[in-house]
């Protein structure tokens, strides 16, 4: 089960419609001013149409009876006045509410950005992209929509709905009773489509992220579908997704359709009985006919409150599934912080440490051994040092608690003496850079992705950067380093990508430069130029190299061999051919690629 599966039911069950909405008041606290002043205005557009049915009883028990034309003709102008005023109150409900509330919306996504920003990566491992993509996209439209709309109409509503039940009581309180006895019903059907709607909502706005999830994979992985013919495996795969998405949209609108029913077919019944008890009243003179008029005025002022009810709370319950999504994530604790009272480095030579190092993913099975189990390594500064090891040795994991990916699970990862958990995040990953295997770039210039780590570096360093990379190939894209290079730099090809995301690397001048094997997709020839560049600005530099060439070795002073979770050895190349038999067989099994033709190098 996923993450944002885990709360679902507890999360809903735990706090009431009113509690979970009350979480929103910090981000619309700015706008509340406006939104009660909105709700007023609306409040004083329904109490003027509450005003209407009065002129209407005056007009025909008096004027029409008595055929007094001036008095018609005032009435006349009564009216019209108030249904102008009604409309420019409804009108300044929108001005009021609409602005101040696609703030709060922006203040809400932005909130939620940079929390994802500051989430650990362990966090993204279990979120599927789709789901936070939803939670920051649709649902918060909803919660605009019904801070807008829904909420100030839901109050107004209401509040008419019982000033109009007042009013038809002081009318005559038999007709009002009659109409008053039809909202019983109503109010206890409410409560089972509360539980129902809820329920459906939820997954209807979980099923929506994962078919999100599922359009971002096949876009970012067109390429695999397309080259093994899974197109249709993929359609098909959609398909069923949104089929099931679509029987719970269907589900819930045919909820959302009962109580349309109710809200719908009670009152018209309601106003049925009512019109036949009016009726024998007036034969009876015990109402006039004028008071007649203004009574059926009055519930028909009512009618769209009362239709309305069910989609405002449809819209709110919405609103409330919305939110309790947006916390999920939000409330998401964040286990790699900065420290209370941050620790400085006095003596930035780049000596890297890891010290009886353990670490286990938060959803590794109990019983199995920590991926680490006490790595001791150290690097010293300005020296280069290659890690070596089988597949799913954890080379990769261990070069990532260097600039706290992760947090180790036990022991400690040190910078010059200095525990990185002591430093401030931007501080320790201003002095350990990284290159992954997987380049990742954004759909910005080349010029922003070089220099993501070091924005303020001149244009030399970045000239510099991209030639110890081997990345002079960005002069012959279309605008140089002016060129937007796609999402994720699919647009390039994977050497070339690799080769800006070492020259990112390399840009930002850290101290201490982590690189898990960067190289992977360069050609033998490429590479050995990139190699040879490095190796003078790794003279400088400590480095740690995950390698998975025999070539990268040879980039290295040292080489650390990774052996069940831990450092069985560590010396040159050549004594550890001479004295580990472990290590013969790593290095027996990494290959250097056949020499590719220059032509085909991008």
């Amino acid at each position: 089960m996923r993450m944002h599966d885990v709360s679902d039911t507890t999360s809903r069950r735990g706090a009431g419609v009113v509690r979970t909405l009350l979480r929103l008041y910090p981000f619309a606290r700015p706008a509340m001013p406006r939104i009660v002043l909105g709700m007023v205005a609306s409040l004083g557009a329904s109490a003027v149409a509450l005003i209407i049915p009065q002129v209407l009883e005056w007009v025909v028990d008096g004027p029409l009876s008595s055929g007094d034309e001036a008095q018609i003709w005032i009435a006349g102008a009564l009216v019209l006045g108030l249904g102008v005023a009604e409309a420019a109150l409804i009108a300044a409900r929108r001005v009021l509410v609409l602005v101040p509330n696609t703030r709060v919306e922006a203040r809400m996504r932005n909130a939620l950005y940079a929390k994802l920003q500051d989430l650990p990566v362990a966090f993204h491992d279990r979120w599927p992209s789709g789901q936070l993509l939803s939670r920051s996209v649709s649902d918060l439209n909803l919660i605009r929509r019904w801070l807008s709309f829904g909420l100030v109409l839901l109050v107004v509503n209401v509040l008419t709905i019982i000033g109009g039940a007042v009013i038809l009581l002081a009318m005559n309180w038999v007709l009002g009773l009659v109409f008053l006895a039809a909202a019983i019903p109503v109010i206890l059907y409410s409560f089972s489509f509360e539980r129902r709607y809820s329920e459906v909502a939820r997954r209807s706005q979980d099923q929506a992220g994962d078919l999100a999830t599922s359009v971002e994979e096949s876009v970012h992985g067109i390429r695999v579908l397309k080259a093994f013919g899974r197109g249709r495996y993929a359609l098909k795969r959609f398909e069923s997704q949104a089929d099931r998405l679509r029987a719970t949209e269907i589900e819930k609108a045919r909820t959302v359709a009962g109580i349309w029913l109710y809200l719908t077919l009670i009152p018209d019944l309601a106003f049925g009985v009512c019109l036949v008890l009016g009726v024998w009243l007036v034969s009876v003179n015990a109402a006039t006919v004028g008071g007649l008029v203004a009574f059926f005025a009055t519930g028909t002022v009512l009618l769209f409150p009362i239709w309305s009810m069910g989609y405002f709370l449809a819209m709110t319950l919405d609103a409330t599934t919305a939110t309790t999504r947006f916390y999920e994530v939000m409330d998401a604790p964040v286990s790699i912080t900065d420290p209370e009272h941050p620790a400085t480095v006095t003596d930035p030579r780049g000596r890297l440490e890891f010290v009886d190092v353990h670490f286990r993913y938060d959803d590794a099975p109990a019983g199995v051994p920590d991926l680490l189990d006490g790595v001791d390594l150290s690097i010293e500064p300005g020296e280069t040092m290659a890690l070596v090891g089988l597949t799913g040795s954890g080379k990769s994991t261990l070069t990532s608690l260097a600039a706290r990916l992760y947090d180790v699970t036990a022991g400690s990862v040190r910078v010059d003496g200095v525990d990185v958990r002591d430093l401030t995040r931007s501080d320790l990953r201003a002095r350990v850079g990284m290159a992954f295997e997987e380049a990742t770039l954004f759909s910005q210039t080349v010029r922003e992705n070089v220099l993501l780590g070091r924005p303020d570096a001149s244009d030399d360093e970045l000239r510099e950067a991209l030639r110890i990379a081997q990345a002079e190939f960005v002069d012959e894209l279309p605008d140089g380093l002016d060129t937007k290079v796609g999402e994720e730099g699919l647009s390039l090809s994977g050497g070339q990508r690799q080769r800006l995301a070492l020259a990112r690397a390399i840009a930002a001048r850290p101290e201490i430069l982590v690189l898990d094997d960067p190289l992977s997709a360069l050609d033998v020839e490429t590479e050995a130029r990139v190699e040879a560049e490095l190796r003078r600005v790794l003279q400088s530099t400590t480095a740690l190299i995950v390698a998975h060439r025999p070539s990268t070795v040879a980039l290295a002073d040292r080489v650390a061999l990774l052996q069940d979770g831990r450092v069985t050895a560590v010396g040159t190349h050549s004594e550890l051919l001479a004295t580990s038999d472990h290590y013969r067989f790593v290095i027996s099994s990494l290959d250097d690629e056949p020499t590719v033709p220059k032509e085909v190098v991008r």
